[in-house]
């Protein structure tokens, strides 16, 4: 619940803004530094840092990652209000909530071996008319399932394996 304000309130200002996909990627570049740098976890999670100092780190990191100004006030607001134990649920709450206002579904696409450049296209793009949204995909490989793949938009799943075919036909001659 407190995520979901904390994530509304950047969507409303990335919005009016005009920096939508800006704030997108700055924030997720921000988690992911954040993630990886376990002495700056410790650091801002610390209580007893004093404010002046975080804020300091923050405006450096800023200034470096050349960050859009939103997501550097916003971290300031989340590092002062003491949450930043829920970055990530923020975040997941921000990314979900800003696609939902621009018609972005994020799709999981898992297949038996990298797809090429086009084959990437041409998925994202059959997606995109399946679903009436933009369509943001990340690709993985999985050579378990020995040809195809399997594609996840949301809580829906388009299994196209070899693999899941297969049990089909078997289904069907037991059937029989």
């Amino acid at each position: 619940m407190i995520a979901s304000r904390y994530a509304e309130a950047l969507v409303e200002v990335s919005l009016e803004q005009n920096e939508a996909a800006r704030v997108k990627k700055d924030l997720s570049d921000f988690v992911e530094a954040f993630d990886g740098a376990t002495d700056l976890r410790h650091f801002l999670d610390n209580p007893a840092a004093p404010r002046k100092e975080k804020h300091a780190v923050i405006d450096a990191i800023a200034e470096k990652m050349q960050m859009a100004r939103a997501v550097r006030n916003f971290i300031l607001i989340v590092i002062d209000h003491e949450r930043m134990e829920m970055l990530h649920e923020i975040h997941s709450a921000f990314r979900e909530r800003l696609n939902e206002k621009l018609g972005i579904a994020d799709a999981d696409v898992v297949s038996a071996r990298e797809l090429s450049p086009e084959e990437r296209g041409e998925l994202t793009a059959a997606l995109e008319r399946r679903t009436g949204k933009k369509i943001e995909a990340s690709f993985s490989e999985d050579a378990s399932l020995l040809g195809g793949a399997v594609v996840r938009v949301g809580s829906t799943i388009y299994d196209g394996s070899v693999r899941e075919q297969l049990t089909r036909v078997r289904e069907q001659m037991e059937a029989e």
